[in-house]
């Protein structure tokens, strides 16, 4: 037989009410019949009845978080970001995933399976500025990323551009001139990739050091094997650089083997330099110079702000930015002289 309320009540000498004041963490309990009640619900192994506490309260105890490719590390590892900040505050977090697809994004906003939530963190990859409008959304939803721009949520963000500027200037305090740039796509401004050019430009500007497009090398995806077949077109057109940034840590790991298997020495020869700070970053021979971007921070702070929106909180929709910060390791370093 399961354990009930009253069997709680009993054993701690207290009413069902007051056992009910404690499970739902009301503050109307003294501290010794807290203690007492807490005892009890250990001794007997209590669990709450979840479903009946949600049809009372209106909530589920849980948040979405939809992003679009978990196989991606960023991602990976922002989902567990998430779910720690989310384990704070005794929140559960259900996760999507949509693979970047556009339609499959819209498609997950008004999915039924959201009404098992109390709020979502949404990360879209495939939806951009006109879709901005579909983000008004009958539950709190705040929203992640770099594909929509002063819509009608919380939006938690890093500073891309400043912190791809940071990069490489990085790169060109040590001395180099001739920076390669791994995973551009061709004629994105608003994105992670668009943004994070124009970062890159600005640096260059910064130094009077002239943009050369045969240096900027495309790709579709952001894995390893893309960074790979990047270094390799750059390789195999001839290209002159002696340094290399990844507008991911992935790109930047892939073209970092391509570059040893050339032959070509990391850092000595080309210096390499990533965005996003990745786990396995610190441990890659040579380990990644790379940018950290907040990650962190970004999940603590989304997660704060839902959890503020489910709570009522009427202001008007904030852009968050979290701070960022060049994360010196083997791969760049200043050059001899």
């Amino acid at each position: 037989m399961a354990v009930t309320l009253h069997d709680v009540a009993s054993l701690a000498g207290v009413s069902i009410k007051t056992v009910s004041n404690v499970v739902n963490e009301s503050p109307n309990v003294t501290a010794s019949t807290r203690a007492r009640v807490l005892a009890a619900v250990d001794e007997l192994g209590y669990q709450p009845n979840l479903s009946a506490r949600s049809l009372r309260s209106g909530r589920t105890g849980a948040i979405g978080l939809v992003v679009p490719e978990l196989s991606l590390s960023y991602f990976a590892e922002l989902a567990d970001a998430v779910i720690r900040a989310a384990e704070a505050r005794r929140l559960a977090v259900l996760i999507e995933q949509t693979n970047g697809d556009r339609e499959r994004e819209i498609e997950v906003l008004s999915s039924p399976r959201m009404k098992f939530t109390d709020g979502v963190l949404f990360s879209p990859l495939g939806m951009g500025m006109d879709d901005a409008d579909r983000l008004r959304v009958p539950y709190p939803l705040v929203l992640l990323g770099e594909r929509i721009f002063g819509g009608p949520t919380d939006h938690v963000t890093m500073h891309n551009v400043e912190a791809a500027r940071a990069a490489t200037a990085y790169l060109i305090a040590s001395g180099r001139r001739r920076i390669a740039v791994l995973g551009a796509h061709p004629g994105e401004v608003i994105g992670s990739a668009g943004l994070r050019l124009v970062g890159y430009r600005r640096a260059l500007d910064d130094a009077g050091i002239a943009f050369d497009a045969d240096l900027v090398a495309a790709t579709t995806l952001w894995h390893r094997a893309n960074g790979a077949v990047a270094m390799r077109d750059l390789l195999s057109r001839g290209v002159d650089f002696d340094a290399v940034f990844g507008l991911n840590d992935t790109l930047a790991l892939g073209g970092m083997r391509v570059l040893q298997e050339s032959g070509r020495r990391v850092p000595d020869d080309v210096a390499v330099i990533g965005f996003d700070d990745l786990d396995e970053a610190g441990y890659s021979l040579p380990s990644l110079t790379t940018v950290d971007p907040g990650r962190r921070e970004i999940a603590e702070r989304a997660v704060a702000a839902l959890v503020e929106r489910i709570g009522g909180a009427a202001v008007p929709p904030r852009e968050i930015l979290a701070e960022y910060r060049v994360v010196e390791r083997e791969s760049a370093r200043a050059l001899a002289h």
